[in-house]
């Protein structure tokens, strides 16, 4: 079975605040993955002051190792605003990247943001920091663009952000999620159940977070051979065009 874990970052971030913005090296993640049995890896920049040169840097980082990586071009709604269209379009056609990573962290998403995703077709990869509440409105005014909400919409482990986002993955057939960092297993389970398979991906949230480690949560949900193959890689690809 193929395995891609849609979720990593990699490469050098500029805040030196935390390990979000300092350092995404890849070198433990790689052994780690393959040891686990990773075939593929999605992976963005680290959060970034300025996401033309990160998203540059993240470029010569699958250059060296095309065979290993996916990649996402990281952008700023805000500080970017006016260019975005600009940015990812560089990044699709010089780069290769088949998607679009944006944070909370930074800025709310945009309209600017959906209007680039639909124009070039590309998924979109937003952490809400548990703000679910405006899932609906992205989800309703864009339904041409498919949008990936990680951790079950909260790396913070908010419960209630999590369990109120799974019905936003239920009534909304571009709302997905990934599995990365989500720690209570019963919210994963549920939104397996209740949303099916075909709307969630794997993903691992490295380097900071063990691959086989969250690998093995996807096992342990013990899903039918083709629900996870699914998750395990199969809604990437269809998401991302690559199939």
């Amino acid at each position: 079975m193929f395995i891609i874990d849609s979720h990593c970052h990699a490469g050098k971030g500029d805040g030196l605040t935390g390990p979000w913005d300092t350092n995404a090296s890849l070198t433990k993640y790689l052994q780690r993955a393959k040891e686990a049995g990773i075939d593929k890896t999605v992976i963005f920049p680290p959060i970034h002051s300025n996401y033309a040169q990160a998203n540059r840097a993240l470029a010569n980082i699958i250059q060296k190792q095309p065979r290993h990586f996916f990649g996402y071009a990281f952008v700023n709604a805000a500080k970017n605003k006016g260019q975005i269209l600009q940015m990812v379009r560089l990044a699709v056609r010089q780069y290769g990247f088949c998607g679009i990573k944006l944070h909370r962290y930074d800025a709310r998403i945009s309209r600017e943001v959906c209007e680039t995703a639909k124009v070039l077709v590309l998924p979109v990869l937003y952490d809400v920091l548990g703000e679910i509440q405006s899932i609906e409105l992205f989800a309703k005014a864009y339904p041409q663009v498919n949008f990936i909400i990680p951790h079950l919409g909260s790396f913070a482990d908010d419960w209630k952000a999590q369990s109120a986002f799974i019905d936003k993955l239920v009534k909304f057939p571009n709302i997905y999620t990934d599995t990365s960092a989500v720690k209570r297993f019963d919210l994963l389970e549920e939104a397996i159940q209740r949303a099916g398979a075909k709307k969630v991906l794997f993903g691992s949230d490295g380097p900071w977070l063990h691959p086989g480690l969250e690998l093995e949560k996807i096992f342990l949900l013990k899903l039918s051979p083709s629900e996870e193959a699914l998750v395990l890689g199969g809604n990437f690809l269809r998401l991302a065009n690559k199939q």
